[in-house]
């Protein structure tokens, strides 16, 4: 398990990428969400032979989606869903779908309902577009994060597209299949339409199930854009690569109605490294869920040893920790006390919309060593 039990801090620093750059050397980075671990051999490998090749020229996407196929019987294999590769298009990453559903079935000032707190970046997409975010909330209970169903009821009222995050980001929330018949339900009742990012659909912990939207039933099927990639699976979010599998059929033909480059294509490397992921990436994927149960254990035992000021529930999926720092007094952004005590790099709680004033994101998907020394910073710095 070479590179997932240890990881040298001067080659982690030395990374370009946002986050280990940005925060300076003296900090740890646990915001940005890529995971630390280096990429799967089988991924490097299938690059460096296109680089070798000089196989850098225009890719051929004459004979459609080379993602397509290999996107379905993944999810046949996974998670027992059948989806038609005739529907399945090609994005430069999540976001980019996100916005370009958005911008051609929704006009400025529709209601989009999302489960708060959120990702950031769907925050700044939807206030941009001046489309309305109507919040469905996350409260905290004894068994866990939970939305209420009226509320939930209240906000398809006043929404034309639900942008649902499952499994969740930030709480790691895994929805269950009652949690989302109910949301189905209601899309049906008040013709939703259903934009479901499902990207970290392969980090779960045993216990729990990943459900595609589409799956619930037939009406979900047809008005789901189910949104996926191999970016945060196999940490590799820079390749600029995601699927949809778009079940409206006036989404598609809205889609296939513009210019075919306005949407951005896929390139040679980044579909590669995606394929070389989906096909032989299934070792390293047990290796990194292993080591991610792991860290999510140390990070229970040391927040309750030695931070018990701190409270959280547990991810049921991701490598994400959702963190209340509101019994520490440490402001609206405890991201900031943090680190300025700790010189640790959380992801601002606030930025994260309703529901993250007095809360911070924590990456854990490192090795044990600087997560260890992630963990003694923060008890050091606000024990």
């Amino acid at each position: 398990m070479t590179g997932f039990d240890h990881l040298d801090r001067e080659w982690l620093h030395g990374k370009s990428g946002i986050k280990w750059s940005r925060p300076g050397a003296d900090l740890i980075a646990a915001w940005v969400a890529d995971m630390d671990f280096p990429i799967p051999a089988v991924v490097a490998d299938a690059i460096r032979e296109v680089i070798a090749g000089g196989d850098l020229g225009y890719p051929d996407l004459d004979g459609g989606n080379p993602l397509a196929a290999p996107f379905a019987e993944r999810m046949r294999t996974r998670h027992g869903w059948d989806p038609d590769p005739g529907r399945v298009w090609a994005f430069t990453d999540v976001l980019n779908a996100v916005q370009a559903v958005l911008e051609l079935m929704t006009q400025p000032g529709a209601g989009v309902a999302v489960h708060t707190p959120t990702y950031p970046p769907f925050l700044r997409t939807l206030e941009t577009m001046r489309r309305r975010l109507v919040p469905i909330p996350f409260h905290s209970g004894p068994r866990g994060w939970f939305f209420d169903p009226e509320r939930a009821a209240e906000a398809f009222s006043d929404a034309e597209v639900l942008l649902l995050v499952n499994p969740h980001n930030p709480t790691g929330r895994v929805l269950t299949r009652i949690e989302l018949d109910l949301l189905a339900e209601l899309a049906a009742t008040h013709d939703v339409m259903v934009i479901s990012d499902e990207v970290h659909a392969e980090l779960l912990y045993p216990g729990h199930e990943h459900i595609p939207f589409a799956t619930l039933s037939e009406d979900a099927a047809r008005r789901t854009i189910t949104l996926t990639s191999a970016s945060k699976t196999f940490n590799l979010a820079g390749i600029r690569t995601a699927v949809a599998h778009v079940g409206s059929r006036t989404t598609w033909d809205a889609l296939r109605s513009r210019p075919e480059h306005m949407w951005g294509v896929v390139g040679n490397l980044s579909v590669t490294a995606t394929l070389a992921a989906w096909s032989g990436g299934h070792r390293w994927l047990g290796d990194l869920l292993a080591r991610l149960a792991r860290n999510r254990s140390a990070l229970e035992v040391r927040l309750g040893q030695e931070l018990d000021g701190i409270r959280w529930h547990s991810p049921e999926g991701t490598y994400l920790a959702w963190l209340d720092f509101r019994a520490l007094g440490l402001g609206d952004n405890p991201a900031v006390a943090v680190r300025e005590r700790s010189r640790v790099e959380l992801s601002p709680g606030p930025d994260f919309g309703p529901g993250g004033s007095g809360f911070a994101r924590l990456n854990f998907a490192t090795a044990p060593n600087v997560l260890d020394e992630m963990l003694s910073r923060l008890a050091a710095g606000l024990g």
